[in-house]
């Protein structure tokens, strides 16, 4: 044992004696060169700090170890090397333990600055390679690595990038934080604020109040059905909209006009997808209710031309005794009987078929001829309550030895009023049905079947008083309104006519279109009709 300066002493022993000048071990003046020369030794060095001077005790302890290693070298720690001298054969080992007087700290042989978690895959793997045997010696003592896991040189750096780590995670969440308490207005207190400034801040409070408020009611039962009406409309845009429509088509002894009829409703251009299909058959003498049904079944069984769905509905309303020739249907006699009787039929098949998810009404009758296949679309796009197209006839006659269409005019029902059909009006009973169109009546009205040419623009608008039942596009909420065909005298006028007095009492529009020819099958009235 030799004690230096400093409080500070140095242990070396040897499992043979050996001689070590006492001027050596002064500190901080001690060389290594100094120590003797031996062989065949083994040393066991170990410094003991109790004073200030402990880091230079330390690099001591190390030169005087490495010194020793050069001049007497040995064999790899827990190893045995065999040499051809048995009498020279002796174990040798050498440590170093470097400790603290109150045993808080240790270090192994390292360059001073660097901590054993850093050192230890140098430790492990030694200057041999990686094996288990040298591993598992030069792994720290459990008290090293809990010392260094401990040490603020480990602590510190971790929480340093701990807390980077936390900070660069939240600054997302937190951005987005900040927008939910942004404020505006100036940068000021609202006493520092000028009135102008005052008032614009308080302008853009938007703190809800409510009343006293109720826990929304929560149904669950299947038997409860809730349609909102808002979310159905009419607009220009139908087919983008996929809005749906109920074509409607009133029947009495119209098998004959059935094959033409659905081989123009097949060519529709609307998307059938969208189309509902609605027929009333009533008083009817012939076979209508079997040939609706066979044209009914062969189209619907046929995809490319199938309808989203079809209905018939059967009401009789005890007017099969009015003979149904073609002149007799449109003589003048039973046009008052037969306009309320086919009102009736009207508002009956109307309120059987429309559905909460109507958009539009398409009525049209059994017996047209001829029509363009994009009639719905031209329609919608007018964006009008009720709107009629001008209808006509083909009828050819011979002259000069040619066939010649004469185009004759058909639907006498859409007109403008005139000041001597409110006069005349003003005489008749209100049960009298002003029949339109025949010469008993003078009313001097504008007839919309006598204006208009076919080659002119399609798209022209006029205003109508009265209309005609041959094909009229309507508006589903003006029927949900209340507005149908009135089976009696509405100022003097009933079905369709007197449905057009209706609409525009309430408020809505109705047009025709001059130009826009739809065409009826000839009727051979009697002359002098019209």
């Amino acid at each position: 044992m030799f004690r230096t300066s400093g409080n500070v002493c140095l242990e070396i022993s040897n499992f043979r004696p050996c001689e070590i000048p006492q001027h050596c071990l002064q500190l901080p003046t001690f060389r290594t060169n100094d120590l003797p020369e031996t062989s065949n030794s083994c040393y066991l060095a170990s410094v003991i700090i109790s004073g200030p001077r402990r880091r230079r005790a330390i690099q001591l302890a190390h030169r005087v170890l490495a010194r020793l290693a050069d001049r007497s070298p040995s064999p790899p720690l827990h190893t045995q090397r065999q040499r051809k001298d048995p009498g020279d054969i002796r174990a040798r080992s050498s440590s170093i333990r470097i400790s603290q007087a109150r045993g808080e700290e240790a270090e192994d042989e390292q360059p001073a600055g660097l901590s054993g978690l850093t050192m230890l895959p140098q430790m492990v793997a030694g200057k041999g390679g990686y094996s288990w045997k040298a591993a598992k010696a030069r792994i720290p003592p459990y008290r090293q690595i809990t010392h260094g896991v401990r040490s603020p040189r480990f602590l510190v750096p971790l929480a340093i990038v701990t807390a980077i780590v936390l900070l660069w995670r939240s600054m997302g969440s937190a951005a987005s934080e900040v927008q939910r308490f942004y404020c505006f207005g100036p940068s000021k207190p609202p006493m520092r604020m000028t009135p102008n400034e005052n008032e614009e801040w308080y302008g853009h409070l938007t703190t809800p109040v409510v009343f006293n408020h109720r826990k929304p009611i929560e149904i669950n039962s299947t038997e409860i059905q809730h349609i909102n009406l808002d979310l159905v409309k009419s607009t220009v845009d139908a087919v983008r909209n996929k809005e749906k429509i109920l074509l409607l088509t009133p029947l009495r002894d119209a098998s004959y006009y059935l094959a033409k009829y659905f081989d123009l409703l097949t060519q529709l251009t609307y998307p059938h997808e969208l189309i509902d299909l609605a027929f009333l058959v009533g008083d009817t003498t012939d076979d209508t209710m079997a040939a609706l049904a066979m044209e009914l079944e062969r189209v619907q069984n046929n995809p490319e031309i199938a309808f989203r769905s079809t209905m018939i509905v059967e009401k009789s309303f005890g007017v099969a005794g009015y003979g149904q020739s073609v002149e007799e249907r449109h003589g003048f006699a039973a046009q008052g009987p037969r306009r309320k009787a086919m009102g009736k039929a009207r508002n009956y098949l109307l309120a059987t078929a429309l559905k909460p998810d109507h958009s539009w009404v398409y009525w049209r009758d059994v017996d047209i001829v001829e029509n363009p296949p994009n009639i719905i679309e031209d329609f919608v796009q007018h964006d009008r309550d009720i709107l009629v197209p001008n209808v006509w006839f083909h009828r050819y006659k011979e002259k000069q030895g040619k066939m010649v269409d004469i185009e004759g005019r058909f639907d006498y029902n859409s007109w403008q009023e005139s000041p001597d059909a409110l006069k005349l009006a003003a005489t008749l009973d209100k049960d009298v049905v002003l029949a339109e169109g025949y010469k008993e009546y003078k009313t001097n009205r504008i007839y919309m079947a006598k204006m208009g040419d076919r080659h002119a623009n399609p798209h022209e608008e006029i205003q109508l008083d009265g209309i005609g039942g041959v094909n009229i596009v309507v508006k589903a909420d003006v029927h949900r309104s209340g507005v149908n065909f009135p089976a009696y005298a509405f100022e003097n006028q009933a079905e369709t006519e007197g449905f057009a007095k209706m609409a525009k009492r309430a408020g809505y529009g109705v047009y025709g279109l001059p130009n826009y020819v739809v065409w009826h099958i000839d009727t051979d009235e009697k002359p002098g009709n019209a």
